[in-house]
């Protein structure tokens, strides 16, 4: 038998095979997906990553090598050589190859496979930890594959769009000084300096700014970044950034390129036209609308403030909501129309899910005819006039239900804007993941620079404190950070922020007068960003960028569950990986090397 892969070529993939190879000799190598015996034939469906082909071997035409078929099993992997022949009138639809199947020439077994621990199927029901333990059979199924070869195809289109409109790849460090910022960092021991400690870069973010300095004019990179943070649906702590930065160029500039980027990958990824330009919405409008700067907007049911109607009317009768007000919080009302016809025993249950992230409960008001409300713990003590106010402001009909939150911003922003989502699925306006074809973008703009922690006392930089505030809110730096909103924006699509990016500050002064609201001093800002700073007086251009996550772009063009399904080799909820068992301990000698001691007992 003739020896594969020396002298036996491939010639073509499991998935290229069409009527017009009919009479083709051909060289596979696959896995075997399927296995009939049929006494005198032995029938294997043979994939790999590009589909899968029918192959027979028939025992009247070289018995030899139909023995050798015999021996066959599922996940075998095998080359075989044969003659490309039509299946007539036994087309296989299902397949991209149904129109031909292989008659098997010469069989070479390269591996033996074990009984694998679940189907390598399309569809399995096996449990996820399950799947991430035995990650490099999971990826040998259909669905993964196809999702990172598209990841793969948005790489290189990427790569493509940014060098040809004159961007520079260039390198950052992964191991960089901690500098104070949004996210925890992860540190490594540093075993030549004893007692001193790298960070894990959590984005380039200094380091393309510095790009700019060295007057590089556009870069751009395909980066991993590293946050130690609590994980989600749509997190890992290990994660890849499309990080982009640009000289002499203001907000709409950046939109301009990210756009473009955006409607190619729509376009040669999925086929799809996006309009340009996305919607742009400021900030506070979101807030209000929306109850975050991520919002869905593939249907409506947006948030009313009506704080400014409790004031007007004195509480309208209602004390908690006077109460809630004049402790500064605010009061927000979300319309579910009549058709969404929930039972008692659900609007119940949506009371159980506020609870659940902190809300002291769920008023609500049903609406009957002539405008009263019923089913209501307000109805009883509600002003007449202000019932009416609310209805108007509301927009209600007959049969409308009213829900509201009132209390603090922040938990009264939160809790609507998942209750808005949550009833979106629940109504079936939107899938429970993937887009349902449609794709909603825009840009929120104009957000606060900084926010207030009220732990600390202090002011803190709502994104980071490289972000230019807009030129008339510099006079309240020192007198009211509250006020001054900054040049920061969020690309969103479908209610996942895909990118975020700002306009930089280029000013030393100015600089200096952000931290100093930030509560930083002179010396604490030049411990902690002593060379950025120093290369801000070094004539620094105007300049601002963005960062696009690569893992969502990719979850919401394949229409992914999790980003776990398009990160090949990902981790769980709590950071490991059940397939190598990292995290895993360090022996004495190893910490001792590099200076480390650790508190935690073994086997804890």
């Amino acid at each position: 038998m003739a020896r594969f892969i020396t002298e036996q070529k491939r010639t073509h993939s499991c998935g290229q095979l069409t009527k017009d190879d009919i009479g083709k000799e051909v060289v596979l190598f696959g896995w075997v997906n399927n296995r009939r015996d049929h006494g005198g034939a032995v029938f294997i469906d043979l994939r790999d990553r590009a589909g899968v082909t029918q192959v027979v071997f028939e025992e009247d035409v070289r018995p030899e090598v139909h023995e050798v078929a015999e021996k066959v099993r599922l996940e075998y992997c095998v080359g075989i050589r044969g003659k490309v022949v039509s299946r007539g009138s036994n087309v296989n639809a299902r397949l991209a190859t149904g129109e031909i199947e292989v008659h098997g020439t010469e069989v070479e077994i390269f591996n033996r496979s074990e009984a694998t621990p679940f189907p390598i199927e399309d569809q399995i029901d096996t449990a996820e930890e399950k799947r991430l333990q035995y990650r490099y059979l999971d990826l040998r199924r259909g669905p993964l594959q196809r999702t990172l070869m598209t990841r793969a195809r948005v790489n290189h289109l990427t790569r493509n769009y940014f060098t040809d409109s004159g961007f520079l790849e260039l390198e950052t460090p992964f191991m960089v000084k901690y500098t104070p910022g949004g996210a925890r960092n992860f540190l490594v021991p540093s075993r030549l300096n004893p007692g001193k400690f790298y960070a894990l870069a959590e984005s380039p973010q200094l380091f393309k700014q510095l790009y700019m300095i060295a007057g590089f004019d556009r870069y751009f990179q395909i980066v991993r970044c590293f946050r130690d943070e609590d994980l989600r649906l749509d997190r890992q702590p290990e994660f890849t950034q499309i990080d982009v930065e640009m000289s002499f160029v203001e907000q709409n500039d950046v939109f301009d390129v990210i756009e473009g980027l955006i409607v190619k990958l729509w376009r040669e990824v999925l086929g799809i036209e996006i309009p340009r330009p996305f919607r742009r919405l400021p900030f506070d409008e979101s807030m209000d609308k929306y109850g975050n700067d991520k919002p869905d907007l593939r249907f409506g049911m947006e948030h009313v403030v009506l704080t400014g109607l409790v004031k007007e009317h004195g509480g309208g009768g209602v004390p908690l909501l006077a109460e809630a007000v004049a402790a500064g919080g605010i009061v927000k009302g979300m319309k579910v129309p009549a058709s969404a016809a929930f039972s008692r025993t659900e609007i119940d249950k949506l009371e159980e899910y506020v609870r659940g992230m902190g809300s002291k409960g769920l008023a609500r008001a049903k609406i009957g005819e002539g405008g009263e409300w019923t089913q209501s713990p307000f109805a009883k003590t509600i002003t007449p006039e202000m019932r009416l106010a609310v209805n108007a402001a509301m927009g209600v009909v007959p049969g409308d239900l009213v829900l509201f939150q009132f209390g603090k911003p922040s938990t009264v922003h939160t809790v609507m804007a998942n209750l808005r989502v949550h009833l979106a699925k629940k109504m079936g306006l939107i899938p429970e993941y993937g887009s349902g074809g449609n794709w909603n973008f825009l840009w929120v703009v104009d957000p606060p620079l900084f926010e207030y922690d009220e732990e600390a006392g202090t002011w803190a930089a709502a994104h980071h404190a490289f972000t230019r505030p807009r030129d008339q809110d510099l006079p309240f730096l020192e007198s009211d950070p509250g006020r001054v909103y900054c040049w920061r924006y969020d690309v969103v699509l479908n209610g996942f922020e895909i990118g975020g990016g700002s306009i930089r500050l280029h000013d030393p002064e100015v600089q200096a007068r952000v931290f100093r609201a930030m509560g930083i001093s002179d010396e604490d800002a030049r411990s902690k960003f002593g060379f950025l700073l120093d290369a801000l007086k070094m004539g620094a251009p105007p300049h601002g960028g963005i960062a696009l996550g690569m893992d969502r772009l990719v979850m919401l063009l394949t229409g992914a569950e999790s980003l776990r399904d398009v990160v090949a080799w990902p981790k769980t909820q709590k950071g490991t990986d059940l397939m190598t068992g990292a995290p895993g301990d360090a022996d004495q000698k190893q910490l001792r090397e590099l200076s480390v001691k650790s508190t935690v007992e073994p086997g804890k």
